[in-house]
């Protein structure tokens, strides 16, 4: 190693230049930063960072390139009364540090105190002071420039957005098609056979599960278990690194961003779920492997009555300090980092609302959205919210600034009611089919507010949730303890798997129930990865640490028969071709248009308008929806009017067989059918039908009719 150069504090993280490598750090109140460098055999070089610029340590070393491992000790007060934490004795991954190689194997060195006495009345009494490099994965230089070649972002709309909520590793490992080395990786992703699947289902955007780099807890690796998920970050600004199938010395990034590109240039844009609300070093009593040891106080938040703990919105044992202008820099920096070296089109900020917790309660006016309102890159790109954290009055579902969509949980809740044919569930469904306009209208946003979905990662399966009525978690060994007990799931007469033809029969329709609503709500429509081909996880609805086939898809064989996945194209094929199902403005309920009809009407099984006596009679489950392709208010990028066709939604909730009576001329004479629930393969061969005609729609169950005269 030659001489240390004063280098530059901007920007932070380590930045190759061609020639030599700078090296910027942020520590409030460190006293000495070492920089360690370490050589293929694990031999470990130190140097101090000769320069401190605005509490950002800096230095420059020539010849040092990519593939180069590094980390940092810093030197400064342990005083964790007072909040300090600073250990030299600990070596500490860069909080801008762009790969990382290895990963954390759990040693007590990780931990400034002895793990035989862990909350001793003096900490500094019990210091453990054993060095923790040989436990630690490192940060590694890594080389910036990629062959982008003419990568374009796809900018899809919201209104014609469809999200596919996938795990990297778990939607790929079991792939047929994909080499086995390749499986379970960045590389598997944009494979063509996955590509095409996505394509298949009308898919436009893939929404990735945590790919920031993370660390399984140590309670749970005791366990024999792991974080399959990766809500557990360390790393804002490095793709984790086991998704890798070409390396760890700076390969991931390059694998990362090549599967961006290959999924840009089949139109399918790439959303990240971020975790910015707490980090892998958990509580006071975590171990220390970056932000603890290079600045405590700036970077977590801290109780006012007593420093030594940390404030917990999230579940996780600590809070990043959004109120400190270093963290969010942090954040920042991280997110242009993703859009603009990295190329991805949005993001879906785990736990949102305690990145709005400036004080103590959610504010929608946070230093954080204000930095996300004024920002000319992150602005730009897709923004949703998951609307809660622990913290009291988390749930802030439909209160986030307009620039923001939403996971919209009431939408989830509601659907699952309804068909499961909770009492008074149908005022309520009428709202979230239509967008959810009690929600987000008042803020002055629009349908695409809302993110629809049925279900997510975290709880059932739709295959389970039509199969359990409770949770089986005994596999993640908390005795059933863990997860929700709010499933609103309904078994269809018989716990688990079952060969009851009859019980069967009524779970392939109710899933097929839950998609067709999904897809022709307004909003937009999420589906969980493995759900359009029935993939369960026996019951299990907090899978969290389950890497391996419980969690992860199962592929048919290609070329075997697949209905469910036929059925879900038409789905998709609907709503793509139909302006009428993905409309970008509410609907305007109280006044009539063209020909006398509303742009959309509500109407009884007899073929008559609803009452507010239909509305609310409590047992009500059944309803007809016309949707007016001739009313349509929005116009079309160029100004001009929208029109198509008409469509007719009859929604049978019952657990008894209804025949409705289509409505009057007025409202069409002619109807064909486009979807049935109940007898997805037989639609093609039924025959119109004509105003005033009768149309039996099985028990639970949905018809979709297009009007052609």
């Amino acid at each position: 190693m030659g001489d240390v150069w004063l280098g530059q504090p901007y920007p932070l993280g380590a930045t190759w230049d061609g020639v030599g490598t700078n090296f910027a750090l942020f520590s409030e109140v460190a006293e000495r930063v070492e920089l360690c460098l370490f050589d293929d055999e694990g031999r470990e070089t130190r140097c101090d960072l000769p320069e401190s610029d605005g509490f950002v340590w800096h230095g420059y070393l020539a010849g040092i390139g990519p593939g180069q491992r590094y980390g940092y000790r810093v030197h400064g007060p342990y005083d964790p009364m007072g909040g300090d934490r600073c250990d030299p004795s600990k070596l500490l991954l860069d909080p801008y540090g762009k790969a990382v190689e290895g990963e954390v194997r759990w040693h007590g060195s990780l931990f400034s105190y002895q793990l035989d006495e862990p909350d001793p009345a003096d900490p500094d009494a019990l210091r453990n002071t054993e060095d923790s490099a040989p436990y630690m994965p490192k940060n590694v230089v890594i080389n910036p420039f990629f062959d982008w070649g003419d990568d374009r972002p796809p900018r899809t709309p919201y209104h014609q957005t469809v999200i596919y909520e996938a795990h990297v590793r778990g939607l790929t490992k079991l792939h047929p098609d994909i080499p086995e080395e390749q499986r379970g990786t960045y590389a598997a992703l944009a494979h063509p056979s996955i590509i095409q699947h996505l394509r298949d289902l009308g898919v436009t955007a893939v929404e990735l599960m945590p790919v920031h780099q993370f660390v399984p807890e140590h309670g749970l690796v005791e366990r024999g278990l792991t974080n399959y998920w990766g809500y557990n970050t360390i790393g804002f600004l490095a793709p984790h690194n086991a998704y890798s199938s070409s390396g760890q010395r700076g390969e991931q990034v390059l694998e990362f961003k090549a599967m961006v590109r290959a999924l840009h240039e089949a139109g399918i844009e790439v959303i990240l779920d971020v975790v910015y609300n707490h980090t892998a070093e958990a509580d006071h009593l975590g171990p220390t492997l970056s932000f603890r040891g290079i600045d405590n106080a700036s970077y977590y938040r801290l109780r006012d009555d007593d420093k030594r703990y940390l404030v917990d919105y999230t579940g996780c044992g600590n809070s990043l300090n959004v109120r400190h202008p270093h963290a969010l820099q942090m954040i920042m920096d991280s997110l242009r980092y993703w859009v603009l070296e990295m190329h991805v089109d949005g993001f879906r900020f785990d736990l949102a609302s305690a990145l709005a917790r400036e004080l103590h309660d959610v504010d929608r006016l946070a230093a954080f959205f204000d930095l996300v309102q004024q920002d000319p890159v992150v602005s730009q790109v897709k923004l949703i919210a998951e609307p809660w954290d622990v913290g009291e009055g988390g749930y802030q579902v439909g209160n986030f600034p307009p620039l923001w969509t939403e996971w919209n949980g009431q939408y989830r809740d509601t659907v699952r009611d309804f068909w499961r044919g909770e009492y008074a569930a149908m005022p309520e469904f009428a709202s979230r089919l239509t967008g959810s306009s009690d929600l987000y209208e008042h803020s002055g946003r629009r349908p695409v507010a809302s993110i629809n979905f049925v279900t997510c990662h975290d709880g059932f399966t739709l295959t389970d949730l039509v199969s359990y009525n409770g949770k089986h978690n005994d596999a993640n060994r908390e005795d059933n303890r863990d997860g929700t007990d709010d499933n609103r799931s309904w078994n269809c007469g018989a716990e688990g798997e079952t060969g009851d033809p009859a019980v069967v029969a009524l779970r392939d329709r109710q899933r097929r129930n839950l998609l067709a609503t999904l897809f022709l709500s307004q909003g937009v429509p999420m589906l969980l990865a493995g759900d359009e081909s029935g993939r369960t996880q026996h019951g299990n609805n907090n899978a969290y640490c389950q890497d391996n086939e419980l969690s992860w898809v199962h592929w048919k064989e290609t070329g075997s028969p697949q209905p469910e996945l036929e059925f879900l194209g038409r789905l998709a094929r609907l709503r793509r071709d139909h302006t009428v199902f993905r409309r970008r403005r509410f609907f305007q309920r109280p006044q009539p248009e063209r020909n006398g009809l509303r742009d959309i009407a509500w109407l009884t099984p007899a073929g008559e308008y609803m009452t507010d006596d239909d509305w609310h009679t409590g047992y009500a489950k059944s309803l007809g929806v016309f949707l007016n392709g001739d009313a349509i208010t929005e116009p079309d990028p160029h100004g001009r009017s929208v029109r198509d066709d008409s469509f007719l939604l009859l929604i049978n909730a019952h657990s008894e067989d209804l025949s409705f009576t289509l409505p009057g001329p007025e409202f069409g004479e002619r109807w064909e059918f486009a979807l049935d629930t109940a007898d997805p393969q037989g639609v093609d061969e039924r025959h119109p039908v004509k105003a005033r005609d009768g149309v039996e729609v099985p028990s639970r169950s949905l018809v979709v009719l297009v009007r052609r005269a």
